[in-house]
């Protein structure tokens, strides 16, 4: 009887163990949409990099493409040529196919319009989808996709890799400048025709100050001119956060007011930690910005937008959330 007992302790023994050597053996599958910008080649060299460790690995890719945009247009051949000849990623014919093929999606549409068309097939299929930036053309479709999202259980979430900057993280928590009181944030700002000016890459800028301020923005006002855009934004606590949209000059970065003292950087730090960061959001499943600060920070956006058609007017953040919540409604009561 010992010797049964100790031969099926030890056969349990053997099968939890190899059972958990496949589970952290296993590569989660990820799938991309949109081809038409250089994040696909650079995300898909990180990510399926197993120096990096993710755990993923980006295994077939969906083209897409806007015809009217001449930066996704001039661009798709191209990165659609590399993902398949270089980076030996299988090309799919839609977004359904692509979706049985894979465990998670990246939506890289360079053009932000359809990105909530391409994912509503993602989240029908119940799969994870991290969503690159610009995350919707709209602040409506931004609440609409977290909405479909929420109602499907589905883990979603979108950010610009200038959050995960490890320079402007470090301003984050710097003992010399102390209790951040304010920021200022700066980076190139061209506008594109089909988009609110700062979704195009004003956004960049806009990530990084709220990755310092925190979210809590409740009204904008923005400056306008051919070459700059300056938005100043005030907080709940009455901090004050700028940021500086440049179409003269090159150069991105942070300015942090502390109740110490004052720091700044203007580096990068490339694609590595957001990729990390995709990669253990596809491993655990759980969004690592909360959809409420990125509803915000898109909210910031669209106010901007409206500040400049108002001739740089005061607007609430409040305002431009209760508009595009009303938006969504009625799309939703003529879709029934």
């Amino acid at each position: 009887m010992k010797k049964i007992v100790l031969a099926t302790l030890i056969l349990t023994m053997v099968t939890v163990s190899v059972l958990k050597g496949q589970s952290e053996d296993k590569v989660i599958r990820l799938g991309v949409i949109g081809l038409d910008t250089s994040h696909v080649t650079a995300f898909t060299k990180l990510i399926n990099n197993p120096k990096n460790k993710t755990g993923c690995r980006v295994v077939a890719a969906y083209p897409g493409g806007s015809p009217d945009i001449p930066a996704s247009a001039n661009r798709l051949e191209r990165f659609t040529n590399k993902m398949r000849d270089h980076l030996k990623v299988e090309i799919v014919s839609s977004i359904e196919e692509l979706c049985q093929k894979v465990d998670g999606v990246l939506l890289e549409s360079v053009d932000g319009r359809p990105h909530l068309k391409q994912v509503r097939p993602v989240i029908a299929a119940g799969k994870p989808v991290f969503i690159d930036k610009p995350m919707a053309a709209s602040l409506a479709d931004v609440m609409e996709i977290f909405q479909l999202a929420k109602e499907n259980n589905v883990p979603c979430w979108s950010s610009s890799c200038r959050r995960y900057s490890p320079y402007i993280l470090g301003l984050c928590d710097n003992e010399e400048v102390g209790e951040i009181v304010g920021c200022c944030t700066y980076n190139g700002c061209s506008i594109e025709k089909h988009h609110p000016d700062l979704y195009w890459y004003g956004v960049h800028g806009v990530e990084m100050l709220f990755t310092i301020m925190g979210p809590g923005c409740v009204s904008i006002s923005r400056t306008h001119t051919p070459g700059t855009d300056v938005v100043v934004g005030i907080w709940n606590d009455g901090r004050i956060g700028t940021y500086r949209g440049r179409r003269l000059g090159r150069g991105n970065g942070a300015v942090v007011f502390g109740s110490k003292g004052t720091d700044h950087t203007n580096e990068f730090g490339g694609y590595g930690p957001l990729c990390d960061e995709i990669g253990k959001f596809f491993r655990t499943g759980k969004a690592p910005v909360p959809a409420e600060v990125t509803v915000e920070i898109f909210a910031f956006m669209t106010a901007a937008e409206e500040s400049k058609k108002a001739g740089g007017a005061t607007v609430s953040i409040a305002s431009v959330i209760e508009k595009a919540r009303k938006k969504n409604e009625l799309r939703r009561a003529q879709r029934k």
